[in-house]
């Protein structure tokens, strides 16, 4: 009887505090500038979990992704982004889903139980609703009914008076009066986008103090045993030898005009051949992987051999210079043009490409199974993803973009206002220290314009409560420092293009000329009196 109690306490305490929660997501993100209110809410949404769910404390994998959760809540405090709410949510989830899985278990299964609970979360308030009726009632209470049974005593009374209601309303003209005066009251603004964000933000809480699990779930889909059509040992060992060949002609020219800096025949720039082939060899590299990943599977014969093993290493190794060569190709071309939030995104792509080569030859020579090489890969994805929350690209961008830029005696092209007005505030301390550092001109004027743009936008935001970022904080009084001895200029007064150019000034409008007023008419002539 006790454990009762307490059962029906619990669902009842975690359904208030899953209230709560969507109540004040609803008050402080609901059509707001998204500024450290989120990551203030996420802390309150982990320290709720925690009060409802102590035993999680007690699991050190729980205990681990709780601590992830808070260190990702208070990274929004301090620059709150999609990603870093991203990994919040994946650390939570893990953190309450831990209490019931056993230690040791593969990353393969852990993606199953996360796209069973994001899928099955969204009808989780309907279930509950319907285990509502699970819970023993009190024994002074007798009846208890189900949803459907108290669907089912107010159907028949509610549609058979909504019949007669509307029979009397035809018959009688004082009904159909009065039930047409009836108006429903009326809904205040952005009620139903307003009570759907407040449903979407219940569910999510819902999920995470009332999880959901799948016990049976998919093995690793494996190849089969048998070789596969053309994978004998004699045809993946000339393959491996025929690869090698092919690239190591490949990484030869690359190695000659790319790494030496020889000059490219011909009308050929090393920003042309390093735009050219960056991409294709990723794609090159993630083709041998997955060869090698089909084709030499830990202990089949293939793998076995010590001349196949020789041949993969010797490729793999290839394949290692060849996204060597797709990096240092980036890079010319970023210090030929410009650098991009893309461009570091690729750069960060193909390093994660050469781990995942690396970790796919060491399985091999370890005979380590699937399992291994995907827990391997996701670690390393997941410490990526934590460092990339952190690190700003935009004002890695901007800082890089200004300081080779051909107007302050770079290599690179001219500085692209327009793009780092799109960086917003990321690039607010850069353009301050460029303006700083320009003579008067045209172009520092532009500089000017776009800074104050950005600048203004920052200090609107902070001063709303909702909008505020700690990171945004530091950028403006790292702005008042730069400007204490040196005041910002002002740009001139006039209507400006998106990357600070001056719009040109309406033509004046034309006045159609005076014409002469018509000629009066002379008076018709009329004949004298007696003529």
């Amino acid at each position: 009887m006790l454990h009762t109690r307490l059962s029906r306490a619990s669902f009842w305490l975690k359904v208030g505090v899953a209230v709560l929660l969507a109540v004040a997501a609803e008050r402080l993100l609901f059509d707001q500038e998204f500024g450290a209110t989120i990551g203030a809410h996420a802390l309150v949404w982990t320290a709720c979990v925690l009060a409802v769910r102590p035993g999680l404390l007690r699991d050190r994998r729980a205990l681990f992704a709780l601590v992830a959760a808070v260190g990702f809540g208070l990274l929004m405090i301090e620059r709150p982004g999609p990603l870093a709410c991203l990994l919040f949510a994946l650390s939570l989830t893990v953190a309450v889903l831990s209490a019931r899985v056993k230690s040791g278990d593969p990353a393969w299964r852990w993606a199953q139980r996360l796209v069973v609970h994001g899928a099955v979360m969204t009808v989780g308030p309907a279930l509950d609703l319907f285990k509502v009726n699970s819970l023993p009632a009190r024994a002074t209470r007798a009846v208890r009914r189900s949803p459907w049974a108290v669907l089912g005593l107010l159907a028949l009374p509610i549609i058979g008076g909504a019949i007669f209601l509307a029979l009397f309303a035809a018959a009688n003209p004082l009904i159909s009066d009065f039930l047409g005066r009836l108006r429903l009251p009326a809904l205040p603004e952005h009620a139903v986008p307003r009570f759907i964000f407040f449903g979407a933000c219940a569910v999510a809480v819902a999920s995470t103090l009332r999880p959901r699990w799948r016990r049976k779930l998919f093995e690793l889909p494996s190849l089969p045993a048998r070789a596969l059509p053309g994978g004998s040992v004699a045809s993946v060992t000339l393959s491996l030898l025929v690869f090698n060949a092919l690239f190591a002609i490949q990484n030869a020219l690359d190695v000659a005009f790319l790494w030496s800096g020889a000059p490219l025949p011909g009308d050929m720039g090393l920003a042309d051949y390093a735009h050219r082939g960056a991409w294709a060899l990723i794609v090159t590299a993630l083709l041998a992987g997955l060869f090698v990943l089909v084709f030499l599977r830990p202990g089949s014969e293939t793998a076995r051999k010590p001349l196949v093993k020789g041949l993969v290493v010797a490729w793999i190794g290839q394949n290692m210079l060849l996204v060597a060569s797709s990096i240092l190709r980036t890079a010319d071309y970023v210090e030929a043009y410009a650098l991009t939030r893309f461009r570091i995104a690729a750069l960060i792509w193909m390093v994660l490409v050469g781990v995942g080569l690396m970790l796919i030859c060491w399985r091999l020579l370890r005979n380590h199974d699937g399992h291994w090489l995907i827990d391997a890969n996701i670690r390393v994805l997941l410490v990526v993803l934590a460092v990339c929350s952190v690190v700003d690209f935009g004002s890695m961008a901007a800082w890089w973009n200004v300081r080779h830029a051909r107007e302050v005696g770079g290599r690179g092209v001219e500085l692209d206002l327009g793009y780092l007005r799109s960086l917003d505030s990321s690039a607010l301390v850069s353009l301050v220290e460029l303006e700083r550092a320009l003579p008067e001109s045209g172009f520092r004027d532009r500089v000017a314009a776009v800074r104050r743009e950005i600048h203004v936008e920052t200090r609107n935001r902070r001063s709303d409560w909702h909008g505020w970022t700690w990171r945004d904080a530091r950028r403006l009084d790292r702005v008042a420092e730069l400007a204490a001895d040196r005041p910002l200029v002002t740009p001139r007064p006039g209507r400006r293009e998106w990357d600070g150019t001056l719009e040109p000034a309406p033509p004046p409008p034309v006045v159609p000329p005076l014409l002469p007023p018509p000629p009066l008419a002379a008076p018709p002539l009329t004949s004298a009196p007696g003529v």
